[in-house]
């Protein structure tokens, strides 16, 4: 008994010491920075939706219209399920470039795309073409495994140990939205993680199978028709620049792109 214990304690002090032994932040290669993710939990899927209140001295709705609100709000609401992440990882601080993606690929599929574009975020990218790009990164830097982001490896990096979620006031400051055109990346104000263009710029990838609900479900879906989207794209509205936005692909086409996941062997 006593020497099980020993080896769980040294197996724990060897991974608190291989830890300690990354550098929070990498750049590979290509060029690409990435920025160490540890382990850790969060909530996805809580919604506890509001209702306004009368205000005094301003025409109301009937009271019974409140009550009832109220009512539809309560039934709504989801408490969310805690997901454990159990190890760490590395994550790109930026979308991968217009600029990256030609090294790689010998192409440039995007768009968007002129003289001054190379650091704009690479778009128009199916979710094969994102696999395609992932295997050619891979030959081409054999001492290290890439791939996309699980959802919920993208929502917590995304998220950067907030709670609940985003503020409008933060995503003004952190997401590149409404305009027509991508932009450089890293332009806007970087999470918590030092994570750019988690919200806005373009769409990105992620590996799961979309479940055709609102919210992911704690286990993922092993087959589907579509894969996920996450963080909305240069198009969109501050009601999709939210962690907890769970969309599908294949979308628009000219407002998706992604972001690499590196392990750590």
């Amino acid at each position: 008994m006593r020497s099980k214990i020993f080896t769980s304690i040294g197996l724990l002090i060897l991974f608190a010491t291989s830890l300690a032994a990354q550098k929070n932040e990498f750049t590979n290669k290509v060029g690409m920075q990435f920025v160490l993710i540890k382990p850790g939990s969060f909530v996805v899927g809580k919604f506890q939706p509001t209702v306004g209140e009368p205000e005094p001295g301003r025409k109301t709705l009937p009271p019974g219209m409140y009550e009832k609100a109220r009512e539809m709000a309560k039934k709504d609401a989801k408490p969310g399920f805690t997901v454990k992440i159990k190890k760490a990882y590395y994550i790109g601080k930026f979308e991968v470039t217009q600029q990256q993606w030609k090294k790689v690929m010998g192409n440039n599929p995007a768009v968007f795309k002129n003289d001054s574009s190379q650091n704009h975020p690479v778009e128009n990218i199916t979710w094969n073409d994102a696999q395609a790009f992932i295997k050619k990164l891979n030959q081409t830097d054999k001492k290290r495994v890439y791939r996309l982001p699980t959802e919920f490896e993208w929502e917590y990096a995304a998220r950067a140990g907030a709670e609940d979620d985003i503020p409008w006031k933060e995503i003004f400051a952190t997401a590149v939205l409404g305009g027509q055109t991508p932009v450089s990346v890293g332009t806007k104000k970087p999470n918590d993680w030092a994570l750019y263009d988690m919200l806005g710029n373009v769409w990105e990838w992620v590996s799961d199978y979309y479940n055709e609900k609102i919210f992911a479900d704690p286990v993922p879906r092993k087959s589907g028709k579509e894969h996920v989207l996450k963080g909305t794209s240069f198009t969109g509205d501050a009601k999709n620049a939210t962690y907890m936005t769970h969309a599908a692909g294949p979308g628009n086409g000219f407002d998706i792109g992604l972001r690499v996941v590196m392990e750590i062997k």
